[in-house]
């Protein structure tokens, strides 16, 4: 009964979401208070109905429910529990009600949360909230339903993808669509703002959270596929310009743009036009993101689905929600002038500026991505965009994002003076040089990438450092302690930014690599490591068997590490994974992986030297937690100050 109930459910939340889309809209254009008042309840029992289906589905994939088909091809009795859970949205049906689940929960959010919106407004956002929720609810109903029946149950199911079976894939998609679907939010704010007719500071401090929150949850998923990509995939690298990547990474530049061009509305009330668009095309590309995955017109590791079907309905989707709204924009975009002057030389400025480069990284990043798929759908050539085009036409724009990040940071709003702002940046500059000296003296042939990718991440953080030693005044670390918490985020979040410059840059020009054939007890050197193959076992585990690897690792005759890397086979899908050893430190990674037996005896054996690896994702980490702090800060969590300006604003009127 618990797929019928979970089906059932969802054809509730349907009709609900229907209603949502429909009676508070009209209600805003009438003026209907109850009409109005609708849209609140009609979100949270469609997010209730939703929760009920996903908990429908996953108590199925629980109790090995193989009367499911999704159960079937997607799980098995032997499966640890976690992956078990995981495997409800480890394929294409259950991620998608995962992905309408989390549509809904942000749906209810605003209704809960957002008490100081103005009615009409927040009936508006909740009435586009709900549209989106009929297009997604709609495909899955028609076309990736998961509830599914065999007509005779199976003994034991097919087992998930093995790439699937590990803590970084079961938390990776659930974050990943935290950010994707909270951009919704931003989108929903727009297209409710286009219909009213008025982008104002109260609206730009209202869509600020939502989008934050976010940029945060995707900064999260990114680095959790990342993390997961380095130790699981064998090769030691943490990024492949693999176009299901560039997917999540087009939305989280455009997001990180629309931070910033929000603030600019909130402050000057300029860049109305500008940060509109930027809220439809952010979301706007997480609907690309999901028809890249989606259609079967790439193919990646991370893909779920190989249906052109279901890609026609997202394009579909995509073509009518980022189209309308698109077309709603021409028709309104005169009406959103802009009230303030400022030189070009300011903090205005300088956040254009970065919204420039920012967004102009994405489409270079959606060049990359489609081109192959147009050269062939258009000329009938297969090509490849590989590593090297991204890095060569992606990597000058962030180097002149970082070059002008402080600067933009510390400078006044409306007029600066250049000279003023750089001898306060004094500092943050002798650091950096130091730091290129001192990379630079230590490099091995003298790698212009380590130098300068050093030298800018020190660049950032130092000037994230100057720029809350100025915040602070004359009065030192007793204000430092009193700053709005959203002035530490900014920090925290520009100095995250700063660590993750310096890890990959030092990582991908210091780090060593070394492939041989090692027989059982030879010992062999890699940049001052001596490492030992000591044996090779054969171990079974819950649901595969494994190979499993003694590798010692010393350093001028004393042992450093004792490591045991494995060659997974999974029976069930006939499927091999790598799993490295990796021991973790703070200046370096010993990455060891084992191959295969060779028929002439000795097994096939990767050895890496990373330095700086952790770098990459501590800078991540740090990037979000400045984010989480950011929205801890009690201005964003009330809006209150957008409340004083709406009412100012009415009573003007």
């Amino acid at each position: 009964m618990n797929a019928e109930l979970g089906h059932f459910a969802l054809i509730l939340a349907l009709a609900v979401a229907m209603f949502q889309m429909i009676v508070p809209m009209l209600g805003a254009a009438k003026g209907w208070t109850g009409w109005i008042d609708s849209a609140r309840p009609a979100a949270i029992a469609q997010f209730g109905l939703i929760g009920l289906s996903f908990a429908a589905l996953t108590a199925a994939f629980v109790s090995s429910d193989f009367s499911v088909r999704l159960v079937f091809e997607n799980s098995h009795t032997a499966k640890p529990m976690i992956y078990k859970i995981s495997g409800v949205w480890g394929n294409h049906e259950g991620s998608m009600l995962l992905w309408v689940l989390i549509l809904a929960l942000f749906g209810a959010a605003v209704a809960i949360f957002d008490e100081n919106l103005p009615p009409s407004l927040r009936a508006r956002v909740l009435s586009v909230q709900g549209a989106i929720g009929v297009a997604f609810l709609a495909f899955i109903l028609f076309t990736s339903n998961p509830f599914l029946r065999l007509e005779s149950a199976p003994f034991n199911g097919r087992d998930l993808n093995p790439l699937l079976q590990d803590p970084g894939l079961a938390f990776h998609p659930p974050f990943l669509y935290l950010g994707y679907v909270g951009l919704s939010v931003a989108f929903s704010f727009a297209v409710a703002a286009l219909i009213e007719g008025r982008v104002d500071a109260a609206w730009a401090r209202w869509v600020r959270p939502w989008t934050l929150a976010a940029w945060v949850f995707l900064t999260i998923g990114i680095a959790l596929g990342s993390w997961w990509a380095y130790y699981e995939l064998g090769w030691g690298g943490f990024w492949f310009w693999d176009p299901v990547e560039n997917a999540s990474f087009m939305p989280w530049l455009l997001a990180a743009a629309l931070l910033h061009s929000a603030i600019v509305v909130e402050k000057r009330e300029v860049l109305k036009s500008w940060t509109i668009l930027l809220a439809i095309m952010a979301f706007g590309f997480s609907l690309i993101g999901t028809f890249i995955v989606r259609s079967g017109v790439i193919t990646s590791v991370h893909s779920f689905a190989n249906d052109p079907e279901r890609g026609v309905f997202i394009l579909a989707i995509l073509a009518v929600f980022v189209g309308g709204a698109l077309s709603l924009f021409s028709f309104r975009a005169t009406s959103m002038q802009a009230k303030g002057v400022f030189s070009p030389i300011s903090r205005e400025g300088g956040l254009i500026l970065n919204n420039i480069l920012l967004a102009v990284a994405a489409f270079v990043v959606f060049i990359g991505t489609v081109w192959p798929l147009l050269a062939e759908m258009l000329w009938d050539r297969k090509l490849s965009v590989g590593p090297p085009f991204f890095d060569k036409a992606f990597t000058p724009f962030m180097i002149v994002l970082a070059i002008v990040l402080p600067l933009g940071a510390i400078v006044p709003w409306k007029r600066a003076k250049p000279g003023k702002a750089a001898r306060s940046l004094r500092p943050a500059l002798v650091l950096a040089a130091a730091v290129m000296a001192l990379v630079y003296a230590v490099s091995t042939g003298h790698s212009a990438l380590a130098v300068i990718g050093a030298g800018l991440g020190s660049w950032l953080v130092a000037g994230a450092a100057v720029d809350l030693r100025l915040r602070a005044g004359s009065s030192g670390l007793a204000r430092l302690g009193r700053l709005p918490r959203a002035d530490w985020g900014k920090a925290v979040s520009h100095a995250g930014l700063g660590v993750t410059f310096i890890g990959v840059s030092l990582l991908m020009a210091w780090q060593v690599e070394d492939i041989r054939i090692a027989q059982l007890g030879d010992s062999f050197e890699v940049a001052g490591y001596t490492v030992t193959l000591e044996a090779v076992v054969e171990q079974p585990g819950p649901n595969y068997e494994a190979t499993v690897a003694t590798m010692k690792v010393e350093k001028g005759g004393r042992e450093v590490a004792r490591l045991h890397p494995e060659k997974r086979v999974y029976p069930v899908q006939a499927m091999p994974t790598t799993e490295a050893a990796i021991q973790n430190g703070l200046f370096r990674d010993l990455y060891l992986v084992i191959g295969d037996e060779q028929l002439g005896g000795g097994w096939a054996v990767r050895t890496y030297i990373k330095p700086f690896a952790s770098w990459i994702w501590l800078g991540a980490t740090l990037m979000a937690l400045g984010g989480l702090i950011s929205l801890s800060d009690r201005r964003y969590r009330v809006a209150a100050g957008a409340k004083r300006q709406m009412a100012q604003l009415n009573a003007a009127e």
